[in-house]
């Protein structure tokens, strides 16, 4: 299953820009949740099941679920849990920020791995992202979708430039005279030819790895107006006897019709959406007597935001080439939905849960003989070249983002002040020193 967190900050800005031992103690409260919400279900089937008669019972183990890998780009941050832990293997991570001078106030994290099953293995890529706000920032949007396709590389790329370089690097002794039309022809396949598995390297190494599903997740921002409502303004409804039940505003939904245009998550696919919009909510009071835990909370939409679908879950869809071959490839989604509103944000999260075929990596890349040319599909040809100073650019963004962090870490929280309180203290008792020798 996979689902977006709650649209909250992950940790305090100054903490995420920090990283490290900042951000242990509220990955630690994530992952306590999730063990305790599995360990309600798993108690609720062990209920269920009590009067079965069991020979060799097992031992249950400590925690349902294990915190394989976390990674985060300021407020966004990507947490994957797995029951059995040994079945991931070579699990990479990347990243890219679009925000202030491509700093990860806005940005996206990524995740891939293999999973090894008792009946194969298959390639897993999930990306997190928190794209532009505001209803009239939709090119914006649209850009930063396409900082994440030409700036998420999961390894260097600037190593796979290099070694093109050198390998296409010709000698002067190599390079033959135009009196012979056979070697310069042979040259220019074996140019041909390095660049493409230069272009190939590079496209192993981006989000539209050709052997790997891709689930993108998270605040995509989308709305479904480029303005703010005016004062009678229609809201959607979750009355179904209301002329504003809320589907009929599905239409108006931006990122369907900017995927549909080719503009935005290219190539990628959602199950249908029956939801009611995860996005804008005024949390109201605790209603006279309401019991703790709050299971539903009172609320109203915010008056100043068309109520939108922002939080969304989408994927690739098994390719072309792999349907009509007699094995049923299919990814199987169970469930789409969002959650209740919770009193800590102004959305609602929502999750997909899905079974997914195990697709050996040789099998899911594209046949030799298919034109990308003619192909939709990103894992035959990418929408846009990927940026060879990726790793670089992000590398001097996180030395921003460092520094932004510790000058907000000193400056607004309590710790800081402790501690410039302490160097203002030593300062002052160093020149006291000072003065009297």
């Amino acid at each position: 299953m996979l689902q977006i967190c709650p649209k909250f900050s992950f940790s305090p800005l100054s903490y995420s820009f920090i990283g490290g031992y900042f951000l242990n103690t509220y990955i630690s409260r994530y992952e306590q949740a999730v063990n305790i919400a599995a360990q309600q279900v798993l108690d609720d089937i062990s209920s269920q099941d009590a009067n079965v008669v069991t020979v060799a019972p097992t031992a249950r183990p400590s925690k349902p679920y294990t915190l394989v890998r976390g990674n985060n780009v300021g407020y966004t941050a990507i947490l994957l849990f797995a029951r059995d832990p040994s079945r991931l293997k070579d699990v990479q991570d990347a990243e890219v920020g679009f925000g202030a001078a491509e700093m990860g106030n806005k940005g996206a994290v990524g995740l891939r791995m293999l999973y090894e099953g008792d009946s194969g293995s298959t390639e897993l890529t999930f990306v997190a992202t928190h794209l532009a706000a505001m209803e009239w920032n939709l090119p914006r949007r649209n850009a930063n979708w396409a900082a994440i396709m030409r700036g998420m590389a999961f390894e260097n790329p600037e190593v796979v430039v290099k070694s093109y370089k050198t390998s296409v690097t010709p000698s002067p002794a190599s390079t033959p005279p135009a009196e012979e039309p056979e070697r310069v022809r042979l040259l220019d396949e074996e140019h041909d030819e390095q660049h493409s598995r230069f272009q190939q390297q590079l496209h192993n190494i981006s989000v539209f790895k050709p052997t790997s599903h891709l689930f993108v997740a998270g605040d995509l921002n989308y709305r479904i107006s480029t303005t703010s409502p005016p004062p009678s303004a229609a809201f959607p409804s979750l009355d179904p006897e209301s002329e504003n039940y809320y589907p009929d505003f599905f239409r108006l939904d931006q990122l369907t019709r900017e995927r549909n245009a080719g503009r935005t998550l290219h190539g990628l696919s959602e199950h249908e959406v029956r939801f009611p919009p995860t996005y804008k909510y005024d949390v109201l009071p605790p209603r006279p007597g309401a019991q703790e835990p709050e299971l539903d909370v009172p609320w109203r939409f915010a008056v100043h935001r068309y109520p939108g679908w922002t939080d969304r879950i989408l994927f690739l869809d098994v390719p072309s080439w792999l349907k009509g071959t007699g094995k049923d490839y299919k990814l199987k989604v169970r469930a789409y939905d969002c959650l209740p509103v919770l009193r800590m944000s102004d959305h609602r999260p929502v999750f997909l849960r899905v079974d997914v075929p195990l697709i050996a990596p040789s099998e899911m890349a594209p046949p030799s003989g298919l034109d990308p040319d003619t192909s939709k599909d990103p894992r035959a040809r990418l929408p846009v070249e990927m940026d060879p100073e990726a790793w670089e650019r992000r590398a001097a963004a996180r030395r921003k983002e460092v520094m932004a962090g510790w000058s907000m870490f000193l400056w607004s929280t309590k710790q800081g002040a402790y501690i410039l309180a302490t160097v203002l203290v030593i300062g002052a008792g160093a020149y006291w020193m000072y003065r009297l020798t």
